[in-house]
């Protein structure tokens, strides 16, 4: 799974269809206002454990939603819209905006962003195909 429009060419994604929206592993986040309207900048990190590959992203706020996790907390978070390359299609999601350091994915892609012509087969693993070798190196830290 890619993020084309942040120059993130592989990121560790997990299909949710429990998740309404999907949700991205952000830190550092910052809104500000630019031309009257609420932006936020924030890095991605598309492997664990490691700063290599960092991205800085600024983009319009789309919207603000309380998001209840797995563990039944409710939290605000800010919702972006991105591109996103599943398998071989692009489509625009929403997505919220959080910390996921201490999850195994750094993306969760939600029913939302599958509803645009995606179906799921959970019997199924790396439809798309695996990330290459080196991406998957770096996804565990031994680059």
């Amino acid at each position: 799974m890619s993020l084309p429009d942040l120059g993130v060419d592989w990121i560790k994604a997990k299909i949710d269809t429990g998740a309404r929206t999907s949700s991205l592993h952000a830190f550092d986040i910052l809104e500000f206002e630019q031309d009257g309207e609420t932006w936020v900048r924030f890095k991605v990190k598309p492997w664990q454990d490691s700063q290599e590959d960092a991205v800085v992203v600024e983009c319009p706020v789309h919207d603000r939603r309380a998001v209840r996790s797995s563990s039944g907390h409710a939290q605000e978070r800010l919702v972006v819209e991105l591109m996103i390359r599943l398998v071989d299609r692009e489509v625009l999601a929403e997505v919220t905006l959080s910390n996921r350091d201490e999850m195994g994915f750094r993306m969760l892609i939600g029913r939302e962003a599958l509803r645009q012509g995606f179906s799921v087969d959970p019997a199924r693993s790396f439809l798309g195909g695996r990330a290459p070798r080196e991406a998957r190196r770096r996804n565990r830290g031994k680059a």
